[in-house]
């Protein structure tokens, strides 16, 4: 079997898939009414939701996985910008502007951040903030 965290990852990128097939497809769909956008985009998040717990409970450590909570969060946030950015040029033929690029670089920045752990010099400050320490 797969290792915990590439289920996870794995998982988490599918429902991305799902979710954002969900949260824009519709807006390529200018003959749809609004309700049938609402209820189409709510039934593709039904399966969306059933990869993306499944992935958080893989991936999280209170079920033997090798991330927290603010780690999968993170992760996720970094799948789906990739998700979204290969949607949004082969589906919705929408071309990133450098400065959507700029911020996706940001989120990415974050990731890293998210993942470098109390372990790492840099930030020994911060490490009790927020942590309830």
């Amino acid at each position: 079997m797969a290792p915990r965290w590439l289920l996870a990852v794995l998982l988490l990128t599918a429902s991305n898939i799902f979710m954002t097939y969900a949260w824009y497809y519709h807006v390529k769909q200018k003959q749809w009414a609004l309700w049938t956008a609402i209820l189409i985009s709510w039934a593709i998040a039904g399966v969306e939701y059933c990869l993306q717990v499944p992935a958080n409970r893989l991936g999280h450590v209170n079920f033997g996985g090798p991330f927290t909570a603010p780690q999968l969060k993170v992760l996720q946030e970094a799948l789906t910008l990739v998700v979204f950015a290969i949607f949004s040029i082969t589906v919705l033929n929408e071309k990133l502007r450098n400065t959507d690029l700029l911020a996706f670089c940001l989120i990415f920045a974050a990731v890293i951040v998210a993942f470098m752990g109390p372990h790492w010099k840099g930030l020994a400050w911060i490490n009790g903030v927020g942590a309830g320490q």
